[in-house]
């Protein structure tokens, strides 16, 4: 006989899966940013200082990274990066050696997300097919490669060479139990954000919202793409849909994230 208490609580594991918690860490911080760089429409002369970020999902039985950074010395001398702690060496101090790190799950190619592949040389990756392929393909006859590095392009073909690539095939796909993938607006060719069914339940935006502001004034963020601003606004109203909160949608570049949550001012937690 299964106790009712018992019962229940293997009923919530079931609804939302294992009970994840959740880190936000800032490896660094791009001091003066342009605003209008992030929001359509913002004025020209506002300026935020944004962090440089990526998130911890632990489980019972793994520890996963959603993006990781980014550690070649261009991009920190292109951006004049404040306050840089390389990703794998601000990973220790939430308790975590590289080799610990069983899975990346990559929002999109971009070289201040996915840059830092080489310092989890064990993890497996997994990424939007969709944007693997471009990004390994006509993306560079297409001259649509802009923020993207050509080393990190190389190194993600070599991961999947050794069997460490997992693709995603587009939308609402279940990665582990209580983790789900759901593509964006075209901020890269298919990025995508990730919904923590826990309870309650939280969405990772990544790029797919830079700053709360996006979500609250409904701002489309400043892209490649910014004529695919409609598809951006639906992806921001799903988002907030499917954390159930506006305040549990978590914006990649805001630094009131760092502000809102309990922590060091460098790495928070989330729940």
């Amino acid at each position: 006989m299964i106790w009712p208490k018992l019962l229940v609580m293997l009923m919530l594991a079931q609804l939302h899966g294992p009970d994840y918690s959740i880190q936000a860490i800032k490896y660094g911080t791009i001091a003066q940013y342009p605003v209008s760089g992030l929001v359509i429409g913002a004025p020209e002369e506002e300026m935020i200082d944004i962090p440089l970020a990526f998130w911890v999902i632990r489980g019972p039985d793994r520890n996963i990274l959603f993006d990781c950074g980014f550690f070649r010395d261009k991009w920190k001398k292109e951006f004049n990066i404040e306050g840089y702690i390389r990703p794998d060496e601000i990973l220790q101090e939430a308790g975590l050696n590289p080799s610990d790190v069983t899975d990346i799950i990559l929002s999109h190619a971009h070289w201040d997300h996915m840059g830092g592949i080489d310092l989890f040389p064990d993890a497996v990756l997994w990424i939007q097919k969709a944007e693997y392929d471009y990004y390994a393909g006509e993306a560079w006859q297409d001259n649509q490669s802009d923020g993207i590095d050509p080393e990190d392009i190389v190194s993600l073909v070599k991961r999947n060479l050794k069997g460490k690539v997992r693709f995603i095939y587009g939308d609402d796909v279940e990665i582990f139990p209580g983790i789900r993938a759901y593509t964006g607006g075209k901020h890269t060719f298919a990025s995508q954000f990730l919904l923590i069914q826990a309870d309650p339940p939280f969405v990772l935006a990544s790029d797919n919202a830079y700053l709360y502001r996006n979500l609250q004034e409904m701002a489309p963020i400043a892209t490649f793409a910014p004529e695919d601003g409609a598809s951006n606004i639906k992806a921001l109203k799903r988002m907030i849909a499917l954390a159930g909160s506006i305040d549990r949608v978590i914006p990649g570049h805001d630094p009131a994230v760092f502000e809102r949550f309990a922590g060091d001012g460098r790495i928070v937690k989330i729940r």
